[in-house]
């Protein structure tokens, strides 16, 4: 990866909003040059979506998220890749990882319900060939996603000064 990758890289990843023009000026280079950088990873898939980071407290959303730990034994050929593909094509699915420890895969999802989550994990997840084990967290509060604190930095603790 060039230097100049890097550096664009790096500046989507604390702000997606800038534009060419604004990395250019705070990198020094020709906008230019940054408009075909980011073309470039972004047809290569080194850049492959830009999203927003919401709160979910803020808004009106009302989805259950969950962490499910899976324990599988991989297939002789496709190793871990095939069951984690399988996993990964649902559309409540949210990420799959590859995880070393006790478990060897971390599936998050979301969906309307505790109860569709359950559902999900035992008459879709716990059916595959080879899934040995799940364990099933539900996030109850996010306090810091993709780096970003989810809240203001206030003392919300009541002072018992007299």
């Amino acid at each position: 990866m060039k230097a100049l990758e890097k550096d664009v890289l790096e500046i989507l990843k604390s702000d997606a909003r800038l534009t060419a023009k604004q990395i250019a000026a705070a990198l020094g280079v020709a906008t230019e040059d940054v408009q075909a950088c980011i073309d470039g990873m972004e047809q290569s898939g080194a850049i492959v979506k830009y999203a927003a980071i919401v709160n979910g407290e803020k808004t009106d959303e009302t989805l259950v998220e969950a962490l499910i730990e899976v324990k599988v034994t991989p297939k002789s050929v496709e190793g871990f890749d095939g069951i984690a593909k399988q996993i990964a094509a649902f559309p409540e699915v949210k990420g799959v990882y590859l995880m070393s420890g006790a478990y060897d895969l971390a599936v998050f999802i979301e969906d309307a319900s505790l109860q569709k989550v359950a559902r999900f994990v035992s008459e879709r997840i716990s059916t595959f060939n080879g899934v040995i084990s799940t364990a099933t967290h539900f996030i109850l509060k996010k306090y810091k996603v993709e780096g970003v604190c989810t809240e203001k930095d206030e003392d919300r603790r009541i002072s018992i000064q007299a």
